[in-house]
């Protein structure tokens, strides 16, 4: 394996560029935010994400205004007549009409599990957890396979915050066995391994849930399930030259037909260092820590294009990766992937490093 890409500081000044008083913005021209296209819930419940990983390294206090932003922005998202979350959110503040997506319903249940499993503040946990706990209930109707992924994992998590629901459990269940009758074993094609006739986004995000549902619910068919449609996407997604090269989105991977080189984007990426992350903590295999390596690596120039992607001096990310080069447009997506991955790698590398420090305090160097 090739020296690891340089780990980079927290940076939020791009993310904070992005953002005001009511949220991020989803769209950028360049790196200035474009107001036409407003906010919607998926980069909101990102951004909650991101404060969630950046607490770890620069405290509570410092995102605890970016954090009160998001849960305001979550609160006023769900709809009462059905506790769906709505998604797009003009600049003015008015919400679009119609039902949100399944998407970011899922995703705002994951941030929400997200905060109350790392944060200290009882108080912030119970808020959390609440709001979770009033959007559970039409998750476990979502019939995609991404969102029910999503909503999967944000299960799990939620069940390890000490105090996990019966709802939440029993949502687990469901949505296990929901996501299970979809992308299980049965009637695999040898020839195709992936459970769906076309492989398109967020691929990572289907082993990841199966991972960590199957472990925790002890089902090994799943947990191997997973490992399969990892180690499937890491085959065919790692160039002859070592470097990562995704699905591209201008057509992705029909089965049968011509893959997508490009346009590659940055959520391929983290989602498959994701998914490698899972994989790493549940089967412990070591080739999942080079893969996740090797996703980070794609964002600072280990790629088709030989282009760095994110922009760590400003906490940014261009919006993709094309045959020309990457598109300048620096939007929230691409942004929160970057930083999500960033503290993906830091917290591989610090738990490696402690790891080697406690074998030379015991002895166990020669």
């Amino acid at each position: 394996m090739s020296d690891p890409a340089p780990l980079f500081p927290v940076v939020r000044s791009h993310l904070e560029a992005l953002s005001d008083d009511i949220g991020i913005m989803q769209h950028a021209v360049g790196a200035q935010p474009d107001p036409r296209h407003g906010y919607c819930t998926d980069d909101v419940a990102r951004a909650l994400s991101v404060d969630v990983l950046h607490a770890a390294e620069l405290g509570w206090t410092a995102v605890a205004p970016s954090v009160a932003r998001a849960l305001r922005f979550l609160r006023a998202a769900v709809d009462p007549a059905t506790g769906r979350f709505r998604n797009l959110r003009a600049a003015d503040g008015t919400w679009l009409p119609g039902m949100g997506s399944e998407d970011a319903h899922a995703r705002a249940l994951r941030a929400l599990a997200e905060l109350a499993a790392a944060t200290p503040d009882a108080g912030l946990r119970a808020e959390a957890l609440t709001l979770f706990e009033w959007a559970l209930p039409p998750a476990v109707s979502l019939s995609a396979s991404r969102p029910r992924a999503a909503a999967l994992v944000a299960c799990v998590i939620a069940t390890r915050t000490g105090r996990p629901s019966d709802a939440a459990s029993a949502a687990l269940r469901s949505l296990a066995g929901a996501l299970w009758a979809t992308v299980g074993p049965a009637g695999q094609d040898s020839s195709w391994p992936w459970p769906e006739p076309v492989a398109t986004y967020e691929n990572g995000l289907l082993p990841e849930a199966l991972l960590l549902a199957g472990q925790s619910t002890d089902d090994v068919m799943m947990v191997e399930r997973g490992r399969q449609l990892l180690d499937w996407l890491i085959d065919i997604q790692t160039s002859p030259a070592g470097h990562l090269s995704p699905i591209g989105n201008d057509g992705w991977w029909p089965r049968g037909g011509r893959r997508a080189r490009f346009d590659q984007q940055p959520i391929e990426a983290t989602a498959l260092l994701l998914a490698a992350q899972a994989g790493r903590e549940i089967i412990g295999d070591e080739r999942y820590e080079a893969t996740m390596e090797r996703c980070y690596g794609w964002f600072l120039g280990a790629n088709d294009g030989h282009v760095a992607v994110a922009i760590p001096e400003r906490g940014a990310c261009h919006d993709g990766l094309t045959p020309t080069g990457v598109n300048s447009n620096q939007g929230a997506e691409s942004t929160l992937m970057w930083l999500i991955a960033l503290e993906g790698i830091r917290r591989v590398r610090m738990g490696r490093a402690i790891g080697i420090r406690a074998v030379e305090l015991v002895g166990g160097t020669s």
